[in-house]
């Protein structure tokens, strides 16, 4: 079957079964009855190939098990899949809710923007309407106050004209469509800044609440609205964990509890309790980011106030950055309020999904279950093995990660939201904490943590053996899909955007472990010019001095016994003038003794006589 067929074809049956729980009085959205449509396909029990084309009694028979599924309100896991239905069509990041709000906002705002900037007044009325059109636009834009209070109205149209009075109209007509926004927004933070410090002095802010004030309450309001009901949830996670711990030590007690549904119920409250600290973990950012700003705001007001304390006139270029970094300031608050609303609906709404407990679950038949049985809290399980601890040793082909020896150990994405692989794949579902001190074993590059020493033992013996139990497990409750982040392992149930955001969130360990290096000191022979010479000066004088060292005259003497080896050379140095200066003109001359020895070159006879003739002047005739 092509593609676009196949396509057509789940349409028209996730619109059918959408009618069939209308007729029946039960409204469905068409993403829950998608949903299903792929759990019950996915169920081997139902017994559909999906490597074929559905025939048309495939189709009917699809449709009425839906249908079936769709209509059991006494069933838990329906309870489960429509509330992360409901959390995935209504939750997103911290940053993609800020974003999508700020769109929203640009969008309704829109079609006033164009109207001014598509505006081609000339007459008078005309400019005095596109004055009131701008004021209109900045108390929209700034969220401070309804344009159509007239007290309003006034305080914006006074803190407008005194940035941008209305003769300044011309010179805006003339910008491009570009600048005519970029200068309507900057006005708008001007106008805003002005309009704050002005409430902060008693001098104006009408119409501009206390967010600061407002949120400082919200804030733990809503923290302890979540803070109760995930106390409560995890209360019920204990009971029914313990007791489904007794069923597993007790096979014929479990054929008794067979109907109530034990396990379906723990995935409900266990799901409800990670989006209940999704939901916490968002507004404790939110409290950080308020406190933060309530900070920058006060600093922001105290330099304002200093910089036009006493003073008829502050230059723009000082006053208008405050006043753009208090609107900034303020839109920030008006963002978080929005935030903070949402969770608290978001939380709100998630508590209808937690109403069949009551019902299958009474007080009486719970106490009853308890009897003999000692409800523990996830942190006393932890408590209660963490000296017991993997010895790396004994796998020589597993990697094992320890707190000590990986730095960001507390940041792995641990497999099955770090529940105990292999107490879930031996215990018929039963889902229990994972204990990271004990070791996490890294496998495929995917890690998996386990309640109990002996347990990490037993799945490290074959792995893949207890991973397509857990996989087999999924199919049939298609609810632990997404509790269990099995995302990868089923991609034909999940939507690509949330793939994206599993990926992002890998991260790989960084192992610590002690390194030593030696390096030599000078690992290349050194590079220094040892003749080199910066000095301009001291380059001349060596010029001056090998120029007058080319014009030297050298002498050499030779004997008869160095004749035959080699050559004596002498370099000499000219004698330096001296003067002197006296009162009167007078030299003298020492005559300069003139020695020679003659018959050094030996004669006929064998011995050599040498003569010495003196030939110096007599000083009285110089």
């Amino acid at each position: 079957m092509l593609p676009t067929q196949a396509e057509s074809v789940i349409k028209s049956i996730i619109r059918e079964i959408g009618q069939e729980c209308a007729a029946h009085g039960e409204i469905v959205t068409e993403t829950l009855v998608a949903f299903m449509v792929k759990a019950v396909v996915l169920d081997p029990n139902n017994g559909f190939n999906t490597d074929r084309t559905l025939t048309k009694s495939d189709v009917q028979k699809l449709v009425k098990l839906c249908v079936n599924r769709l209509l059991d309100s006494k069933n838990p896991s329906l309870d489960t899949i429509k509330m992360q239905v409901y959390f995935d069509m209504n939750y997103t990041s911290r940053e993609e809710f800020l974003e999508e709000h700020h769109r929203v906002i640009e969008s309704r705002l829109s079609s006033v923007s164009r109207e001014i900037t598509d505006s081609r007044a000339c007459a008078r009325e005309e400019l005095e309407s596109l004055y009131r059109k701008i004021v209109s636009y900045v108390l929209l834009r700034s969220g401070l106050g309804s344009p159509t209070d007239i007290k309003i109205v006034r305080e914006a149209t006074a803190a407008l004209q005194s940035v941008f009075p209305q003769t300044e109209l011309g010179t805006f007509l003339t910008l491009s469509k570009k600048d005519k926004e970029c200068q309507l927004k900057e006005l708008t933070m001007i106008v805003t800044g002005i309009r704050l410090f002005n409430r902060d002095c008693g001098r104006g802010g009408e119409g501009i609440d206390d967010l600061p004030a407002i949120l400082q309450e919200a804030i733990p309001a809503a923290t302890q609205h979540v803070d109760s009901q995930l106390e409560a949830v995890q209360d019920q996670a204990y009971r029914y964990t313990a007791i489904l711990e007794k069923v597993a030590k007790d096979p014929l007690l479990g054929q008794e509890l067979q109907p109530y549904m034990l396990r379906e119920a723990l995935y409900n409250v266990r799901q409800c309790e990670i989006f209940l600290q999704v939901i916490l973990s968002d507004i404790i950012t939110c409290a950080q980011e308020v406190e933060m700003m309530i900070k920058q705001l006060e600093a922001q007001l105290e330099h304002l106030k200093l910089t036009v304390k006493s003073k008829t006139a502050v230059p723009t270029s000082q006053v208008f950055p405050i006043f753009i970094a208090l609107s900034n300031l303020w839109a920030s608050f008006q963002d978080e309020t929005v935030l903070i609303s949402v969770l608290s609906n978001l939380t709100t709404h998630l508590e209808p999904f937690l109403g069949a407990h009551d019902l299958f679950f009474p007080e009486k038949v719970m106490q009853a279950l308890l009897d003999g049985v000692t409800v523990k809290t996830d942190v006393c399980r932890i408590k209660e093995h963490i000296e017991d601890r993997v010895n790396a040793a004994d796998f020589k082909k597993l990697e094992w990660l320890f707190p000590e020896t990986t730095a960001n150990f507390d940041k792995l994405l641990i497999q099955y939201r770090g529940f105990c692989a292999y107490s879930f794949a031996t215990t018929d579902g039963l889902l229990l904490p994972g204990n990271p001190s004990i070791g996490i074993l890294k496998y495929k590059d995917k890690y998996y943590t386990f309640n109990t020493r002996d347990a990490a033992y037993s799945f490290a013996e074959n792995p893949e053996n207890y991973i397509d139990i857990i996989r087999e497990k999924a199919k049939k409750n298609a609810e632990l899909i997404q509790l269990l982040e099995l995302h990868q392992q089923f991609e034909t149930l999940i939507q690509y955007s949330q793939m994206k955001e599993v990926d992002r969130h890998y991260i790989k360990p960084v192992t610590k472990c002690e390194t030593g290096t030696q390096t030599d000191t000078h690992l290349l022979p050194p590079t220094i010019v040892r003749s080199y010479e910066w000095n301009e000066w001291e380059l001349r004088r060596k010029a001056i001095k090998l120029a007058n060292l080319r014009r030297k005259v050298t002498h050499s003497v030779q004997t008869d016994h160095s004749h035959m080896r080699r050559e004596n050379c002498s370099q000499v140095y000219p004698s330096k003038t001296v003067g002197t200066q006296s009162l009167r003109d007078g030299g003298s001359r020492v005559p300069r003794p003139q020695i020679y020895v003659a018959g050094l070159r030996g004669g006929q006879t064998e011995a050599t006589h040498g003569v010495k003739v003196n030939l110096t002047r007599a000083v009285d005739e110089t």
